[in-house]
């Protein structure tokens, strides 16, 4: 399942959806969460979101930081 459902009317570059695409499927992975449309799974791609908007763009940072705000840091 790709992040686009939950951007909403957010506005990103395709290489920045891409980046938060692959922290989001990851970051779902890691946790255990299918890629479905439900609250677990839209949190995560709220914190990947939110993040990027602060100006991170590198997947796997994305990804490392979505995990410690659940308190999974890798």
């Amino acid at each position: 399942m790709p992040i686009t459902p939950f951007l909403k009317s957010r506005a990103f570059n395709p290489d920045v959806t891409h980046a938060m695409g692959l922290a989001f499927e990851k970051a779902c992975r890691t946790l255990g969460l299918t890629l479905t449309t439900d609250p677990a799974t839209e949190a995560v791609a709220k914190i990947v979101i939110d993040l990027a908007e602060t100006g991170e763009h590198d997947p796997e940072h994305l990804y490392r930081l979505a995990l410690a705000h659940f308190g999974k840091a890798r």
